[in-house]
């Protein structure tokens, strides 16, 4: 049996938090919330490959728990968005955010021979100082 459904994005923490864009992405509703999904079979793949990449060079700096195990949503964020920024940075882009997540990763396997190739040195770096949005002041209550 084949299903034709949009696979789940491998980052769409990101993409929810405004820290990067696709255009192979549309939003779907699982319940009551909105979800990130991938029209393209294989850039899905090759986004998958380059999270888990991510997670297996990540594990040690962030005392991160044994693959399949499910990781906090803080430390998901960081994953991707530290990720994602590092990736940026080791293709030389200045942007605030990558802009296309599908086109980040399809240059990436170009200018490195692939996602092996990366520098995850840089990577790795960029993950660990990536922070997300500062608290409120107020300690997030409300007034």
């Amino acid at each position: 049996m084949t299903t034709d459904a949009p696979l789940a994005c491998a980052f769409g923490r990101a993409l929810l938090a405004r820290q990067a864009a696709c255009p192979l992405a549309t939003m779907a509703l699982e319940g009551e919330a909105e979800r990130p999904r991938c029209a393209a079979p294989v850039a899905n793949a090759n986004c998958r490959t380059l999270h888990a990449l991510l997670r297996e060079r990540a594990t040690f700096v962030l005392r991160l728990a044994p693959p399949g195990t499910p990781l906090p949503h803080a430390v998901e964020l960081r994953l991707q968005c530290g990720g994602l920024h590092g990736l940026a940075q080791a293709l030389g882009e200045t942007q605030a955010f990558p802009a296309d997540v599908h086109a980040l990763v399809a240059r990436a396997q170009q200018d490195f021979g692939g996602l092996l190739g990366i520098p995850f040195e840089t990577v790795v770096a960029a993950i660990v100082r990536w922070e997300g949005r500062p608290r409120a002041s107020d300690g997030g209550g409300r007034a």
